[in-house]
Order: structure tokens, then C-alpha cells, then sequence
């Protein structure tokens, strides 16, 4: 007969998601001007590349270091963005310098038959921005920045169900965002992808693929 092997206290949900918010402390340095990174489900790389408005077939390898130094050699040109994108768990992430993952036509078209989107936005203007959609639907998106005092609010700002019980603060509002991207999602966003290089293709500006419609921005 096997004995009883005497077991610790099992971790609380709350410990296991403090233990999550610290795993992505990195998300709130102060480095990029903006960044957009996506988890897309049921997609493939090159399904998720035409979704935000880039050629597969133009794609190269690149790390984060040399398109940062491509994008500020391009800064003459309007809406000169570059994606990357990495597959873990049958997952596409979707890494940007920009914003194209924070619009929710992207989020429509990349989650569109059956797929799974959830992106995570900030800029150095304080701007935050979390947005998940299913199946070609936005279902929810909104600033946690604003969600920071909601418990003191009247009446409360609603919450979609996909992030109840997350309370956001201010020195951590972008590794909270990035931890309910990892519960939602079920895969980790990897500081060190940043480092290798990664196919990495140009993107076609808002403006041409939308036009001067507002539809694309709205929820």
C-alpha cells in the first residue's frame, strides 16, 4: 500500500493569478511608443496574415530589433507597419509595433468561421485597449485604464463576461491585460519571441483596406 504523502494548502485562484500578473511585469515597461499583440484560434499564419491586411507570399524573417529599426527608417511613410507572427499550441500570436490588431474589423475578419481573437493594446499616450472576438463577433472591448476605479463608480461600467473577477490597477494594467489574454486563450505570450527572428510581413495601411468607412472601428 502506497502512504499518504502529505500535501501543501492548494494555491487559491486569486494566488494563481497574482502568480500570472507577475509571469508579465515586462508588458508595462516603458519602452515602444504603441504595441498591439493578438492570439488568434482556428487560424493558420498566412489566414491570420491576409486578416490584417498582409501578403504571405512577402513574408521574411525578422527580429524585433530590425524591424523597429526598418519602421523608424520608414517614418516618412504614413501607416508603415510590420506584423509578426509565431505559432505555439496551435495558436497564431500576433505581434506589432502599431495598432491593426486593436481594430475590430482585423478582430472580425481574423476570428471569422469558427476562430478566436483576443489582442492587447497600449501606447505611450496611455491608451489601453483589450478586445476579444469569436467566430467573426466582437464580444466585448474596452479600456482597463477606465476600469481602474469601477468598484467606485455609479453605476458600475459593465464587464464582459470573459473578464469578470479582473480588477485592474495602474502600474499593472498591461500585465493584467496580458494575463486575461493567457486565461481567455489558453496560451503565454513569450517575452523572449522578441529576440529571434519571426515571419514578419508589411501591412496595407487602415486606410486602404477599409476606406473612409467607420464601420471597421466599431464594435
Amino acid at each position: 500500500m502506497t502512504p499518504d504523502v502529505p500535501r501543501g494548502p492548494k494555491r487559491s485562484d486569486a494566488a494563481r493569478w497574482e502568480e500570472l500578473v507577475a509571469r508579465y511585469a515586462w508588458a508595462d515597461a516603458d519602452e515602444p511608443d504603441a504595441y498591439t499583440f493578438s492570439v488568434i484560434a482556428g487560424k493558420t499564419e498566412s489566414e491570420v496574415i491576409r486578416a490584417f491586411g498582409g501578403d504571405p507570399e512577402a513574408s521574411r524573417l525578422m527580429t524585433s530589433a530590425e524591424t523597429a529599426g526598418e519602421l523608424a527608417a520608414q517614418l516618412y511613410m504614413e501607416d508603415y507597419e510590420l506584423l509578426q507572427v509565431v505559432t505555439v499550441d496551435r495558436r497564431v500570436i500576433a505581434i506589432e509595433w502599431g495598432y491593426h490588431g486593436s481594430i475590430p474589423e482585423i478582430a472580425r475578419r481574423a476570428s471569422a468561421g469558427g476562430g478566436g481573437f483576443f489582442s492587447v493594446y497600449r501606447s505611450v499616450n496611455a491608451r489601453y485597449q483589450v478586445m476579444h472576438a469569436v467566430d467573426g463577433r466582437v464580444e466585448g472591448m474596452f479600456d482597463p485604464f477606465e476600469l481602474e476605479d469601477a468598484e467606485w463608480m455609479d453605476p458600475q461600467p459593465e464587464v464582459p463576461a470573459w473578464a469578470e473577477g479582473v480588477a485592474f490597477h495602474m502600474e499593472t494594467l498591461c500585465a493584467e491585460s496580458f494575463a486575461l489574454m493567457e486565461r481567455t486563450m489558453g496560451v503565454a505570450v513569450d517575452p523572449r519571441w522578441m529576440d529571434i527572428a519571426l515571419r514578419t510581413v508589411r501591412l496595407t495601411s487602415p486606410s486602404e483596406l477599409f476606406g473612409q468607412s467607420d464601420a471597421a472601428w466599431l464594435p
